[in-house]
């Protein structure tokens, strides 16, 4: 997902996007132990994605405050 179509959302669907990406971040690890998985970047990318929308979820959370 791309910085761009995730600093639009809103904090509602950020955190339905999270839960989306955990989901599939374990999805990820879980074809990689089994051997399914040959493109182990896309690991790394879940994880900088899951970074950024929690990044994110938390500036929003402290311009409420």
């Amino acid at each position: 997902m791309e910085w761009a179509d995730i600093k639009n959302k809103s904090e509602k669907e950020l955190k339905e996007i999270l839960a989306e990406q955990k989901q599939e971040l374990h999805s990820l690890r879980f074809q990689v132990r089994s051997g399914q998985l040959k493109q182990v970047h896309k690991i790394n990318q879940a994880k900088k994605t899951l970074a950024r929308i929690t990044m994110l979820l938390r500036q929003k959370i402290a311009v409420k405050k």
